[in-house]
């Protein structure tokens, strides 16, 4: 059985990009989901192949389904078409986009295709991840609202916090106060009894 070797590129970034091998009696969606983990994209959007040659010109569409919209020739359906049945040339190009709305597009470049599949690996897979993968919907949340936190409570905006001194004085003051309060709970607290 024939294992196909893709290289899937981020099309603003061709430094960017993951290896995903696939038997070729393997369908264009089981194609679709492999890129979707691999950039760790979720799989709530739609999404279509696009034939291509060496100039990188949009061909016959392999779609998760008719989408509603005008096509010059009917798509082809990703769950229907196996992915040797599309393969024309050893360096076949194919146009990936995702999400029509945000537009994420990819280069998929066939890059080497081997006799015999590895009893190790479960297809599909990827091999190899180059680069940090985009981030679907903009910054990971965790990670934003830790940085939003931490610059609310230290203030890492202020003039002070930017030379990484405070003011004169400062510390000083602060412990006298909070010296003056604790001998007034303190007080208080003798009062009553």
């Amino acid at each position: 059985m024939a294992i196909l070797k893709f290289r899937v590129y981020f099309q603003e970034d061709e430094s960017i990009y993951r290896d995903i091998a696939i038997k070729h009696t393997n369908s264009f969606f089981e194609l679709h989901e492999a890129i979707l983990i691999s950039y760790e994209f979720d799989k709530k959007h739609a999404a279509t192949f696009y034939r291509s040659n060496d100039d990188w010109q949009r061909g016959r569409e392999i779609s998760v389904e008719k989408y509603d919209k005008l096509y010059k020739a009917e798509p082809l359906i990703m769950s229907e078409t196996i992915i040797g049945s599309e393969i024309k040339d050893p360096n076949q190009k194919f146009i990936f986009e995702y999400d029509f709305v945000k537009g994420w597009l990819f280069a998929v470049e066939l890059i080497a295709v081997d006799k015999t599949e590895s009893i190790k690996l479960i297809y599909p897979c990827c091999l190899r991840k180059e680069g940090i993968a985009p981030s679907q919907y903009g910054t990971k949340g965790l990670i934003d609202k830790r940085l939003a936190e931490m610059e609310e409570k230290y203030d890492l905006k202020s003039d002070a916090m930017q030379d990484g001194f405070g003011e004169e004085g400062e510390e000083g003051e602060i412990n006298e106060a909070n010296d003056e309060q604790s001998d007034e709970i303190e007080f208080e607290a003798n009062e009553d009894f």
